[in-house]
């Protein structure tokens, strides 16, 4: 009996361990707060980890090219990166080529004045000129058109291919001006003499694109010719005369008040015109010019009541923001002009006590259909003798009983007067304006050279006619004004337009050797309004529409793109032409914006001489701020250049191709080779450059035959699972090899001219080769590329690693190899790894094969390459765990960053009830874009989530030397109180005082060097009219009136 009561006890209590540990494991499956065992999530992990880079390192090739550099090792010579020294050469190159363009400018110059200077002026001139939109274009008995000749036009490539002619320019004149207007057609005529200039300066520097002369009549003749397309409705847009390198060049800067009667007598037709002058007048004003609009009837109505009393930028966002609340005036009361005048004079006054604006012109514009007075008394106050104060008054409808006044007003002030009847005389009497301001700067005969920031002109016939991805060409311009040099003009002061050159972006940036500023250097240009002229980030960057640079890529400043700097340190030494270094952490968006690297950059900056930009560098720390020079023979390097799988980065400047129509054809590495065979001795090219591409040719030439090797063991890799090997070195030297048939590709754009971030450009190194640098020495990066497209779904996965010469943070990134594989392939090996366990009889107690658990492969920006719901893969996985993703933020494996912070991104949805349509209603509104990166440290991680009526358990580990984690999580358990942590950009909406304030700020910025506001033998009384008006003042008036002029 004891002994079955002992064998009870024995029985009971081995059956007691062996239900607590099947419940134990069963806890563990189904969750609670049971972890799911990290020794078999470990295990998984590992086996995985390991057979991923077996394959990725052999099929790479890393190994190899790292034992190739190492053998090299004491034969090349490292160097630290001066900033400073490097920022300076760079500013002086540029500064050649600015001189280079602004000379054919002013060779232009001088030619149209000549020109302008030997021509008498026919009215009745008969001149059959080549018009830009007739010319080639037939009747119906097939007889060219008048203006419309034959006119040879031959697609060229340095003209992006279009069809233009080289030997000649041609003539667009704006669609609501006549063609055969006398002053247009002896214009043209005596303007034919460009032609030879333009062609002679395309001989002397070839590398010039668009010559252009833009004529205060309104005509724009353009070199090479080229044919232009009206829109859909028959009309060209485009005006030369409100294009921003027209208004710089032909005025000064200037402070504008512009006063809008809103008085019941403008109901109507009459407020529409007046609505679009003022829209016209802004059209005129650039970033230089400051203004503030007033609507007045017996009150004062700012457009925008948050600016009562001061002045803002003309820049576009500005602009727009007053556009659209002109849409608000209505028109009533009584028009009491003398409180307008008074406010306009005063704040014109105190805002330039401010120091603040242009300090250069001030005028005021006055748009209204009468004035019952000449409010001499307020001028007296205000602006006699000295008339710095111009004004300008625009008679809106028929009538001209107050038309005396109101020219009156205007010749008194040093200013112009004109009558606009109809919408389609507004643009044409805006424009007379200009030549008033001009005068000045046309009698000092100062040829002031002026650059545009950086901007995109789309009604231009070339712009529109690009593909979309040649299209959004991003350029500046150079342009000089054009004046009447006869004697008896001069006191008028006559301009007779401008001349200028585009210089795209592209072209500085072939200044600027990328070798010299490693990985994730780069180089940048800014106005003196702190505005953009080259930038890496300024560009289109996604075509998804949550990642929006502004529409037109003009007025971009940099502290929208160098967020990190909130106090503007690096922008404000730049606008004030400073030297010297500055330093921050920063966080680059990557791969269309969902990746995010951080790092430390050092920022070098100098002025460039001769321009209104600053020149900066930026050079990341560690591996960045180091260069190192190999040497191998030519003959050696020549050979090794031969390889057929050889290719060089195209839009590096190895060589100039450009010098010579010749050498245009040529590709780099054609080019290099004819340099260094001596059979191109007329080639300019980068000696130190050159000589680095052929040391890297050299040390990576055997790895061509080992991927040849491989390629030929066909049982290796046997489900072709494995497509593409492929590196690149830090000269933008590229080495492919596939391993299927090129049909067979399962990404076919994967580093071809399509796929902009895996290929080496002007300014940033593929991607594969910028995520592996920052990865730890030895492993590798996994990523899913990114789709364009709604559905984003890739087949491909790429993995790649660095190269480092060395093994300590002095050493440079050398080289970067990789393979792509199929997303299929890749997946197998992860869910064969997950199967194994370490139990002896082979059953395991947990499989990602379990109903109860999910498992994921995720990336170090929580992107997902594997899921049991393959629709899952490359989604965030936030947004499919967002109750784990939470906690692993709250834990620190992962961290959260707020990037791209866009300031002023002006665009808001907002449906009117009133108008029933949707509306874009303008407002400041700052854009936050959040990314996820890991934390380094953190190799595995337990944890259990109170969720509503149960705890949900996961494990996060680590693939060893890899960017990836296995994340196993309970599926048992639902979070659903914890909503998904998504990417979704979070807009900052702002209080109406902040609103306000925001729009009040004005950064720091650099007045342009020359004004020409006044002139003391300018011709006043040339002050504009209407047929049939007297331009006598009222008798009580006139001995006054003549005093003033007299001064």
């Amino acid at each position: 009996m004891l002994e079955n009561l002992n064998l009870l006890r024995t029985f009971g209590g081995f059956f007691f361990i062996f239900w607590t540990a099947f419940n134990t494991a069963l806890v563990d499956v189904v969750g609670s707060e049971q972890q799911i065992p990290l020794s078999v999530v470990k295990l998984w992990a590992s086996a995985f980890g390991g057979e991923i880079k077996s394959i990725a390192a052999k099929y790479s090739g890393s190994q190899l090219l790292q034992k190739k550099y190492k053998e090299y090792e004491k034969d090349v010579a490292i160097e630290e990166i001066d900033g400073l020294q490097l920022v300076k050469k760079l500013a002086k190159n540029m500064e050649e080529m600015f001189h280079k363009k602004s000379e054919a400018v002013r060779r232009l110059v001088e030619a149209a004045e000549d020109a302008y200077l030997k021509h008498e002026f026919d009215a009745d001139l008969q001149y059959e000129y080549f018009n830009a939109v007739l010319i080639n274009e037939r009747d119906e008995e097939g007889n060219y058109l008048e203006l419309g000749k034959e006119f040879i036009l031959v697609p060229n490539d340095h003209f992006n291919n279009l069809p233009v002619n080289i030997s000649l320019s041609d003539v667009q004149v704006p669609t609501n001006m006549y063609n055969k207007d006398p002053a247009i057609v002896n214009g043209v005529y005596w303007s034919e003499s460009l032609n030879k200039v333009f062609v002679d300066n395309f001989d002397r520097d070839p590398s010039l694109i668009w010559q252009y002369f833009g004529s205060a009549k309104g005509f724009f003749r353009q070199y090479p010719g080229i044919k232009w397309e009206p829109d859909e409705n028959g009309v060209i847009a485009f005006d030369c005369r409100n294009r921003k390198w027209y208004i710089q060049a032909a005025t000064s800067p200037k402070d504008v008040v512009i006063l809008v009667d809103v008085s019941g007598s403008m109901k109507g037709l009459r407020l529409t015109i007046a609505k679009q002058t003022v829209s016209s007048i802004l059209d005129t004003l650039g970033d230089d010019d400051f203004f503030n609009i007033i609507a007045y009837n017996e009150e004062l109505h700012y457009v925008e009541p948050c600016l009562n009393g001061t002045l803002v930028q003309a820049d576009r966002t500005n602009k727009e923001h007053f556009r659209e609340h002109l849409d608000k005036l209505f028109a009533k009361g009584i028009g009491m002009l003398d409180i307008a005048l008074n406010e306009a004079f005063n704040m014109l006054n105190e805002f330039n006590h401010t120091g603040q604006g242009s300090i250069c012109s001030q005028a005021i514009m006055l748009i209204t259909d009468g004035a019952v007075d000449t409010y001499d008394t307020i001028f007296a106050k205000y602006n006699w003798p000295d008339r710095k104060v111009r004004i300008f008054t625009y008679l809106i409808g028929r009538e001209a009983a107050f038309a005396d006044n109101l020219k009156w007003m205007a010749c008194a002030n040093k200013g112009f007067f004109t009558q606009i009847s109809t919408l389609a005389d507004v643009q044409e009497n805006v424009m007379e304006y200009l030549h008033v301001l001009s005068r000045p700067k046309v009698i000092d005969q100062e040829h002031d050279v002026v650059w545009t920031e950086a901007y995109i002109d789309s009604t231009l016939p070339q712009a529109q006619k690009l593909a979309d991805d040649q299209g959004l060409v991003l350029m500046t311009t150079v342009a000089m004004p054009v004046f009447s040099k006869q004697n008896e003009t001069r006191s008028k002061g006559i301009l007779l337009g401008v001349v200028g050159t585009d210089v795209p972006v592209k072209e500085l940036l072939k200044a600027i050797p990328k070798y010299k500023l490693g990985i994730h250097g780069y180089a940048f240009a800014i106005t003196n309004n702190g505005y953009i002229l080259t930038h890496p980030e300024l560009r289109p960057l996604y075509e998804e529409g949550k990642k929006r640079r502004k529409p037109n890529y003009s007025s971009v400043d940099l502290s929208e793109v160098e967020w990190e700097d909130r106090d503007d340190v690096l922008r404000n030494a730049m606008v004030n032409r400073k030297t010297g270094k500055f330093s921050m952490e920063v966080k680059k968006t990557v791969d269309k914006g969902k990746r995010v690297l951080v790092m430390t950059n050092d920022y070098y900056y100098t002025d460039i001489k001769g321009t209104p930009f600053s020149l900066g560098v930026a050079l990341s720390r560690g591996h960045g701020k180091y260069f190192f020079r190999g040497n191998v023979t030519v003959e050696e390097g020549l050979h090794d250049l031969e390889h057929p799988d050889v290719s060089l980065a195209d839009e590096w400047s190895y060589c100039n191709t450009d010098l010579h129509p010749e050498h245009r054809q040529m590709t780099q590495l054609e080019a290099i080779k004819r340099y260094l065979t001596g059979k191109e001795p007329l080639l300019q090219c980068d000696k130190e450059l050159i000589q680095e591409v052929l040391f890297d040719a050299v040390v990576s030439a055997p790895i061509e035959a080992y991927w040849t090797s491989l390629a030929l063991n066909k049982s290796e890799n046997s489900d072709k699972g494995v497509e593409v090997a492929f590196l690149g070195t830090r000269t933008g030297l590229s080495r492919i090899n596939l391993f299927v048939g090129p049909e067979q590709l399962t990404n076919q754009d994967f580093l071809t001219a399509e796929d902009k971030e895996n290929i080496f450009n002007a300014d940033h190194f593929p991607l594969w080769y910028r995520r592996a640098a920052e990865q730890i020495p030895g492993s590798f990066v996994y990523s899913i590329p990114f789709s364009t497209e709604t559905a984003n779904k890739s087949n491909v996965v790429t993995a790649s690693t660095a190269i480092q010469l060395l093994d300590d943070r002095k050493s440079p990134v050398v080289a970067a190899v990789g393979i792509q594989m199929k997303l299929e392939f890749f997946q197998r090996k992860f869910w064969t790894a997950s199967r194994q366990c370490a139990s002896l009889d082979g059953r395991c107690a947990i499989s990602c094969d379990d109903e109860a658990i999910n498992c994921y492969l995720i990336d170090n920006n929580g992107f997902i390459l594997v899921s049991e719901d393959y629709g899952q893969t490359g989604n965030f996985f936030g947004e499919i765990e967002g109750a784990v993703m939470n906690k692993l933020l709250t834990m620190g494996s992962f961290k959260r960053f707020l990037v791209e912070f866009n300031l002023c991104s002006w665009w808001h949805s907002d449906l009117t009830a009133k108008a029933q349509r949707l509306k874009q209603t303008l407002e400041p509104c700052d854009t936050e874009y959040p990314a996820f990166v890991s934390e380094r440290t953190i190799k595995e991680t337990t944890g259990n989530i109170a969720c509503d009526d149960c705890f949900k358990s996961f494990v996060i580990q680590q693939i060893p030397s890899s960017n990836l984690f296995m994340v196993v999580v309970d599926n048992e358990c639902f979070c659903d109180s914890v909503p998904p942590i998504t990417m979704a950009p979070i807009e900052i909406r702002y209080n109406e005082s902040l609103k306000c304030e925001r729009l009040k700020s004005q950064k720091i910025r650099r007045r342009p060097e020359s004004c020409h506001g006044f002139h003391p033998e300018e011709n006043a009384r040339e002050c504009g009219g209407v047929p049939g008006l007297s331009a006598k003042p009222p008798f009580v008036i006139l001995p006054l009136l003549l005093t003033i002029f007299s001064r």
